[in-house]
């Protein structure tokens, strides 16, 4: 990252081949006043590694107070599989793969997407550290987004960063941060991240990597992915947080429930659960509903 004084920064968007026109279109007709909604979700185990199997019939889904009908829910697994070098190297052969280098705001890409994980990881390099004068990973996370073009397939990005923002400061309230998570549910899109250590005193004050690990942790938690920390110290290795990343992607769904929609189009606070026993399922808190035909 040549502008943002990141020690590692470097940005995975990762996402799989087409799903296939059934992936977004629910299996049951929608009823009258409702919409077919789509989201993606992480089944985790709560104790232990071995997840348990979910049904369709153990989902239920919430839109406010009212439930509301799942019609689908779609193993990622096969050809619909999704998501350093060894981490790439190790995803499923349909899953493209693209790297950036977050810089004033932006991202340079410097590998498309790509399912040639060899080309993919040859693009790997160590991040440049200057300060540049927007030098915010979010409004770079945000810039990502608005050139990834829709598609069938999910989507997913992987920062590694240390979360501090340059350009729009520290503190409770940061509008970048919560620019790019909405635009993130809105797209349907998950981030993970991994927390690195910055450069220099700035990269070092202890006020300033706490809401780094905070924002990084809220985009997280908020679109249904996953932030890795060990404390606020560079870990010995990345590994484990790319196996268990890996685990994740080989253990979504993607779910399509009927939704209530409104006379506007807006984002929707939505609650999933399921009583499985030892399972939990993890995506973002509000999904995109379209307005009322």
């Amino acid at each position: 990252m040549r502008t943002q004084h990141f020690a590692s920064a470097v940005l995975f968007a990762c996402a799989v081949m087409a799903l296939g026109s059934h992936a977004a279109e629910s299996r049951e007709p929608a009823s009258a006043g409702t919409v077919p909604v789509h989201m993606l979700v992480t089944a985790e185990a709560r104790h232990g590694a071995q997840v348990p199997e979910i049904k369709p019939q153990d989902v239920t889904v919430r839109q406010g107070k009212e439930r509301v009908q799942v019609t689908d829910w779609i193993p990622m697994q096969g050809e619909r599989s999704g998501l350093v070098r060894r981490f790439i190297n190790l995803q499923a052969e349909t899953t493209a793969i693209g790297v950036g280098y977050m810089r004033d705001g932006t991202v340079d890409i410097v590998q498309n997407l790509t399912t040639e994980h060899r080309q993919a990881a040859k693009a790997l390099r160590l991040p440049l550290g200057t300060v540049g004068a927007m030098a915010s990973p979010y409004l770079s996370i945000s810039d990502l987004m608005k050139r990834w073009p829709e598609t069938k397939s999910r989507r997913e990005i992987l920062v590694i960063s240390d979360g501090i923002d340059r350009f729009g400061g520290v503190g409770p309230a940061n509008p970048y941060v919560d620019a790019a998570i909405e635009q993130s549910q809105r797209a349907g899109i998950i981030v993970h991240a991994i927390y690195a250590t910055g450069v220099g005193h700035y990269g070092h004050t202890s006020w300033r990597f706490f809401w780094g690990q905070n924002y990084l942790s809220k985009m997280a938690s908020e679109t249904g992915g996953e932030a890795y920390f060990l404390g606020y110290e560079n870990p010995v290795s990345f590994a484990p947080y790319l196996e268990d990343l890996t685990r994740r992607l080989t253990h979504q769904c993607l779910l399509t429930f009927l939704a209530r929609p409104e006379k506007k189009a807006r984002l929707q606070s939505v609650k999933l659960w399921t009583e499985v026993p030892n399972a939990e399922l993890v995506t973002a808190d509000r999904v995109y509903v379209p307005a009322r035909p």
